[in-house]
């Protein structure tokens, strides 16, 4: 049985970066009312981390979950990131976040550290899921692989040994390009659960998760979670793809889809949040927000319906792969 089966009846949940911070200072009351949406809305699925706003997401998803009965919503967090008291100098996506000093260390060890700090912070007494984070190229360069044996050694054992112990439900990365992905898949032991796979699957960007860890993730019966299925507001015509500026062919590739969207009536929202959620090794697609009409949109897209001949049109255009799988 997959792990989100009971926690995501409308193939969606909540990722919370957007409420540590990300890119501007959000008030309080738009994150809890983002929040409160989203129950409101049936969403029982959230995802956090440490490193949203260094523990300022945690800290609001604790708070507008508090007076929720703990078994009625599944709750993921992140490792490999603990806080110290002492504060430094913020800079880049999260520079408006919390001004902790963060300590980035995938040992055993730092692992405990991380999650005893994330239980307090998110008022709770157990975590459902806990993605190892960030242990990619794009964080650490030709170093992520060191990060990984770090990981591999001290991190993924704490975590099966969690599981084992019946602490949590499963374990997994959560990282944002494929390459970690597919060596956690190609281990011979301590085989992940779930993986959070964030702007890798998406309507923008999918051959090469399509083809190299999707039928690994399905033959190893592993779920995977997407996150950032518009890459960072890109595809909803933003300036951010991937988390930093979008380049001109980015933009331009965007403005081809939207023509083609528009000629048929279609939401390039809906048709981002249905593509990434239509492969059948998705469990749950996690859209980020600040806005609580905005998590009430996405719900609603979910389920707007998408003329086959659009999916046809992108297909012979070579916008989508003819291999992906499509939205009934």
């Amino acid at each position: 049985m997959k792990l989100l089966n009971k926690a995501v009846k409308h193939g969606a949940g909540l990722g919370t970066a957007p409420l540590g911070n990300m890119y501007r200072d959000v008030s309080e009351e738009e994150a809890f009312g983002t929040i409160q949406s989203a129950w409101n809305m049936g969403i029982r699925y959230f995802d956090t981390a440490p490193h949203y706003g260094a523990g300022l997401a945690e800290i609001r998803l604790g708070k507008a979950l508090a007076d929720k009965p703990r078994d009625d919503f599944f709750l993921s967090t992140k490792v490999g990131r603990y806080m110290k008291d002492s504060t430094e100098e913020k800079e880049g996506l999260f520079k408006y976040g919390r001004q902790n000093e963060v300590v980035t260390d995938y040992s055993g060890e730092s692992t405990r550290i991380s999650i005893e700090q994330s239980l307090e912070r998110l008022q709770t007494d157990r975590l459902d899921v806990v993605f190892v984070h960030d242990v990619s190229p794009d964080f650490h360069g030709d170093a992520w692989t060191e990060k990984f044996e770090q990981a591999r050694s001290g991190a993924f054992h704490v975590l099966e040994e969690m599981k084992k112990k019946g602490t949590i439900k499963g374990w997994g990365l959560g990282v944002n390009t494929i390459s970690p992905i597919k060596l956690a898949l190609e281990m011979g032991e301590l085989i992940p659960d779930i993986f959070l796979t964030a702007t890798q699957y998406t309507l923008l960007q999918h051959e090469h998760a399509l083809q190299e860890i999707m039928p690994l993730a399905e033959e190893k019966q592993v779920e995977m979670v997407v996150g950032s299925p518009y890459n960072s507001g890109a595809l909803l015509g933003g300036s951010y793809f991937d988390y930093e500026a979008a380049d001109a062919n980015v933009l331009n590739h965007v403005r081809q889809l939207k023509q083609i969207a528009d000629e048929y009536n279609v939401s390039l929202k809906a048709a981002g949040l249905q593509f990434s959620s239509a492969h059948p090794a998705v469990s749950a697609v996690i859209p980020g927000s600040t806005k609580a009409e905005h998590v009430e949109e996405d719900l609603r897209l979910l389920q707007e319906e998408i003329p086959k001949d659009f999916w046809k049109e992108l297909i012979s255009k070579g916008f989508i792969s003819e291999k992906a799988p499509l939205p009934v």
